[in-house]
């Protein structure tokens, strides 16, 4: 698979913005998870959050451990961007197009991490200690559980991640490795 095979599949969908990047180019701040712990309520909470992802040194090594990262983004428009359900509505269309990525752009790919917005909200109760999760084929860490500021990956790639007053920006990562015979993106 190439980077123009992926370019060409991604125009499908309703991407806004997209970058390739090598996953050393991360910064891992503990800042980020010190943020989760004390002001995100499903912090503890559920199977995409701290400390159920793993420690900072296992996230980074984990996201490390892939030879390639892709970076895109969705927008959607809201009446009122102080209104949190209202804005975390249009996340279920950001998650749909994450989906329909993993599987019609990078399905090939059976080795993939993907990291998307906000914790997963599949189920109304997550299981989280006591039961396993119930969709771990669709259950996406946040990019912020593994402690990357997505604002330093934009910047470094000309991404913009404030779009306007009532604009929501999404973002998805998906890390990869090429199988044997691909070249390298």
């Amino acid at each position: 698979m190439t980077r123009e095979y992926i370019e060409t599949k991604i125009t499908e969908y309703p991407i806004f913005e997209y970058a390739f990047f090598d996953p050393t180019e991360i910064n891992f701040y503990e800042a980020v998870r010190t943020i989760c712990k004390l002001e995100c309520p499903q912090y503890g909470n559920s199977w995409s959050c701290p400390p159920a992802v793993g420690t900072l040194a296992e996230c980074k090594e984990r996201c490390l451990g892939y030879e390639h990262a892709f970076i895109f983004s969705t927008i959607s428009e809201v009446s009122d961007i102080l209104n949190m359900d209202e804005m975390l509505a249009t996340r279920c269309e950001h998650i749909e197009i994450v989906e329909a990525i993993k599987t019609n752009v990078f399905g090939e790919y059976e080795d993939k991490l993907i990291l998307t917005a906000e914790s997963c909200a599949i189920c109304e109760d997550c299981g989280y200690p006591d039961e396993a999760c119930k969709h771990q084929d669709k259950m996406y860490p946040c990019v912020e559980s593994h402690a990357i500021s997505v604002t330093d990956i934009c910047e470094k790639h000309q991404l913009s991640f404030l779009n306007g007053y009532n604009v929501i920006t999404w973002f998805g990562m998906i890390f990869f490795n090429n199988r044997q015979g691909v070249h390298a993106v």
